[in-house]
């Protein structure tokens, strides 16, 4: 399955480009935080994924609520290897623009419970 073909290039682009930036900071303190590049959704239900960086392979890192926020990696080849009813799939929200950054998500999502973007 080519997960890319479900994230539009600019946006990978940025991605990519955030997850070269941050690979030689992780774990300094100098890490980034980013905003959020793009946001997944299931359109039938619960889970929403803000994803603020990845690699080639699509390793990604970002914010994920499947019922309760979590940060972490993400596999976005196996987020987007999920079927849904009807043929439906794991979308991009194509209208979404973070207005704070992951860490900000991420302590509102466990303030309230759940990921608010």
């Amino acid at each position: 399955m080519d997960w890319t073909k479900h994230i539009r290039q600019t946006d990978l682009q940025q991605l990519i480009i955030n997850w070269e930036e941050q690979q030689p900071l992780k774990g300094t303190s100098n890490e980034r935080d980013y905003k959020p590049v793009v946001k997944l959704f299931n359109p039938m239900g619960i889970g929403t994924w803000l994803i603020t960086e990845c690699d080639n392979d699509g390793l990604a890192f970002g914010l994920s609520d499947m019922g309760y926020p979590e940060l972490g990696y993400i596999s976005l080849e196996e987020v987007f290897s999920v079927r849904l009813p009807g043929g439906l799939t794991i979308e991009q929200d194509i209208y979404f623009t973070a207005d704070k950054t992951l860490q900000q998500y991420a302590d509102e999502a466990r303030a309230i419970g759940h990921l608010n973007a």
